[in-house]
């Protein structure tokens, strides 16, 4: 809403980052249809995958986690959850099918973020309703101490305000007075600005995310987990997110730091895409090839427990196979021993020889 209302006045310069991100995005939206011609098997299991990473993902960057063993069951099984947490997850799962299912078909409206909130918390009190009272963004100091971070909109302002920026959202793509994926962006910003929920609000903002680049037609979430991707880069998440709040209520906010760091994760989900799309020779081989992927990814040494939270839903057995394949190729070595022992690359991961 108050990052809408600065572009309102037009938009004089647009940062040259920006402008580096949306030529990229633009290039890769073009080149997406291409990729997702390519086998269904391989498709399906990327889908999968990126569905488990998200519910898994969006949940732990605040701060609800499950067991590891447990998230295929949650996510894709019907057995009873076991607690709170495993609901949370799979309640995010639910409103991702919704998206992945409807897709485009969803209007971006009041009634749907209420729809998304209530499908995201599930059986709790206040599912699907705006606060009731002040929810300010609290640090956590050293030494127990803690400070106003941020203050967000009051209660009573709160639907006005989301009214207000779905107006804005809307208009801004009829009018096309900025690029449709810096109004995405913008929406992220302001969404989390007013902060509407008493709890949820980082959940429901990247749902909403996903639906709108479905929207704009950028349909790289369907395989590669943004929510995973927004973990991997929690510190800079948190970091622009701050940068762009400050002076929020008057209007006198940078929204770039926020906005650059949200296209750079959609940059980096089509890099990831594309490369994942080359590498995955075979369907019946899709697992092994995200294991990998995963150890590729690692700077330092790696332990199986890392793995299995880069790769949720793949069983240790399965990792185990697979780390056992490479070590016989000498493409990594096993440095310790017993469960927590610790794994460093000594070869190329990336390419299946």
């Amino acid at each position: 809403m108050k990052t809408f209302q600065q572009f309102e006045k037009a938009i004089e310069n647009i940062p040259t980052t920006t402008s580096w991100y949306l030529a990229d995005l633009g290039e890769a939206r073009g080149k997406q249809e291409l990729f997702t011609k390519q086998s269904p098997q391989k498709l399906k299991v990327l889908r999968e995958h990126a569905l488990i990473e998200s519910a898994v993902s969006s949940n732990r960057i605040e701060g609800v986690t499950v067991n590891q063993k447990r998230v295929g069951t949650i996510v894709f099984g019907k057995r009873h959850l076991k607690d709170r947490n495993e609901e949370e997850v799979r309640c995010y799962r639910t409103a991702l099918d919704w998206i992945h299912r409807e897709g485009a078909k969803i209007p971006i409206s009041e009634k749907t973020i209420l729809k998304l909130h209530q499908m995201s918390r599930g059986e709790i009190w206040d599912a699907g309703k705006y606060k009731e009272k002040n929810v300010d963004i609290i640090e956590k100091l050293p030494g127990g101490r803690e400070r106003v971070r941020f203050k967000t909109v009051e209660p009573s302002k709160t639907s006005a305000f989301m009214k207000t920026l779905i107006e804005s959202w809307q208009d801004t793509l009829k009018e096309k007075s900025v690029h449709p994926l810096i109004a995405l962006a913008a929406f992220n910003l302001d969404f989390l600005c007013i902060h509407p929920f008493r709890d949820g609000n980082g959940r429901v903002s990247r749902v909403i995310l996903l639906l709108q680049c479905y929207f704009l037609g950028y349909e790289v979430g369907r395989y590669i987990s943004l929510e995973r991707l927004i973990e991997q880069n929690k510190e800079r998440y948190y970091e622009t997110l701050e940068q762009s709040s400050q002076a929020w209520h008057e209007g006198k906010h940078d929204p770039w730091p926020y906005i650059n760091y949200l296209l750079y994760i959609l940059k980096i989900a089509y890099q990831e895409f594309e490369s994942r799309v080359g590498q995955m020779k075979s369907p019946r081989g899709a697992k092994t090839e995200l294991i990998e992927t995963a150890i590729a990814s690692f700077e330092k040494e790696f332990a199986i427990s890392d793995l299995e939270k880069a790769c949720p839903g793949v069983s240790r057995d399965m990792i185990r196979l697979v780390l056992r394949n490479l070590q016989k190729s000498k493409k990594v070595e096993c440095i310790g021993r017993g469960p927590g022992a610790l794994w460093k690359k000594k070869g190329n991961i990336s390419k299946r020889g």
